[in-house]
Formats: structure tokens, sequence, C-alpha cells
């Protein structure tokens, strides 16, 4: 059988998105720079989705493919719900 999915927590989310989020992505989720997406307001599901796809390799951005493969399933959830 499969594990359940690991619950999201928003709270830790935000401390994540703090620590690795906002240099590019700003605090609130508003870009800090052209040509990087705005993320606040985002569907969880294409977040979550996003963040998989970069995991495994079928998105391509240097930095975002280090982040998302030290990333927890925790923490994909956590800041997602974020």
């Amino acid at each position: 059988t499969a594990a359940a999915p690991v619950a999201a927590d928003a709270k830790a989310g935000k401390v994540f998105a703090e620590a690795e989020c906002k240099a590019c992505h700003g605090l609130d989720g508003g870009s800090v720079a052209p040509g990087v997406p705005h993320l606040a307001a985002q569907d969880e599901r294409y977040l979550l989705a996003a963040l998989k796809a970069y995991k495994e390799g079928k998105r391509t951005h240097a930095a975002l493919k280090v982040m998302a493969a030290r990333m927890s399933e925790a923490d994909v959830r956590n800041v997602s719900a974020y």
C-alpha cells in the first residue's frame, strides 16, 4: 500500500520560503526581478506539480533543480501550501 501523503503545514512553509525563496520570489511571493515568476496566489496543485517536475528533472532551472532536489516531501507540500 502507498504511504499517505504528508499533511501540509503552511506555517512551516512560510519559514522555508523566508529562508530559501524570498531572495528571488519576494517575501510575499511577488518576484524581485524580471523573468522571475510571481508565486503569490498561485494554485497549490500547480506549485506541487512544478516542484515535482524540478525534482524529476522535467523542468530546468539550475537553482530550482538543486533546491527542489534537497527538499523533502514535507518541504514541498508546506511551501506549496504557504
